[in-house]
């Protein structure tokens, strides 16, 4: 056959899947370790992390690279108080959390990950209240790595973050974020509640679960004047979750908000079976007659 006509068969065929340059992914890392290259290499390996099975591990274990992208964060941490974050500071900081959230994903990576402690360097993004939008993509991409943790439903993900006092963290964005930052904080705290540890601690005292109860509470409100079905199924998900525990059931009696009784959602869930389906169960529980030791009394 003729090589043209070969050209133009192998062009009508479907393509296999974009192959990665090894070589170059391999010098990208190198580059992380030095100042003058770094940032076009943040960029570069942030956009191949999804295709890159194994960039976990080669980040994790490359010398100075977890240094370099821990380095990238905290020479930001002068630029939240006062909040002077330019896009382009927060752009670059984003994709070295980016690759962290990468690791934070990798089951080789995510125990080490946690055992050294890397969200810890988050949280002062998380503790930001500035509506720019420089800080709230840095705050979304930070939830974004915690989000990776706790995805993977594993016992010792929801230890940390409850050592390490996530759900205050959580409540504030959830309060007071975007649209799109209260949805993936809502569903941290959600993932939490779901883990028996988690509706313990929350339910363990009445200061916890009526901080928690108050924020969610105020986001139904919010969310009757400005619906958002997605964020809406993770606040209904959280409420379902705690009528699990006697306590926090008793209480619910008395403070679950209105609109979750009514009609004000029908509109916004009229395609969502699954919320629906939540929500007549989350009914069901809180009026089934509890029959409650003394030891669990409403707290």
């Amino acid at each position: 056959m003729n090589p043209l006509v070969q050209q133009q068969v192998r062009a009508m065929m479907p393509q296999p899947p974009m192959q990665v340059d090894r070589e170059r992914i391999y010098q990208w890392i190198n580059d992380l370790s030095s100042p003058e290259t770094r940032e076009n290499a943040l960029l570069e390996l942030s956009k191949k992390r999804e295709i890159v099975p194994d960039l976990a591990p080669l980040l994790w274990h490359s010398f100075g690279t977890i240094a370099a992208l821990l380095q990238e964060i905290i020479q930001i941490y002068p630029c939240i108080l006062p909040p002077v974050l330019t896009a382009s500071q927060s752009n670059r900081v984003c994709n070295a959390l980016a690759l962290l959230q990468c690791v934070a994903s990798h089951p080789e990576t995510r125990s080490v990950f946690l055992s050294a402690h890397i969200p810890l360097f988050l949280y002062p993004f998380l503790h930001t209240v500035s509506k720019t939008r420089p800080f709230e993509y840095l705050r979304l991409t930070s939830l974004g790595v915690i989000g990776a943790l706790v995805k993977t439903d594993e016992q010792e993900v929801i230890n940390f973050l409850l050592n390490t006092e996530i759900i205050p963290l959580c409540l504030r964005i959830m309060e007071g974020g975007s649209e799109l930052s209260k949805t993936v904080a809502t569903f941290i705290l959600q993932k939490i509640l779901l883990d028996e540890t988690g509706l313990s601690y929350i339910c363990h005292t009445y200061e916890r679960f009526s901080h928690v109860a108050m924020i969610l509470g105020k986001m139904v409100l919010s969310l009757s004047k400005e619906p958002s079905a997605r964020l809406l199924k993770h606040v209904v998900r959280c409420y379902l979750r705690l009528s699990d525990n006697s306590r926090a059931r008793e209480a619910l009696r008395q403070c679950l908000p209105d609109q979750l009784k009514d009609t004000t959602f029908q509109t916004c869930l009229k395609d969502d079976n699954t919320t629906k389906r939540w929500l007549v169960q989350l009914q069901q529980n809180l009026s089934e007659t509890a029959t409650e030791t003394a030891g669990n009394r409403p707290m």
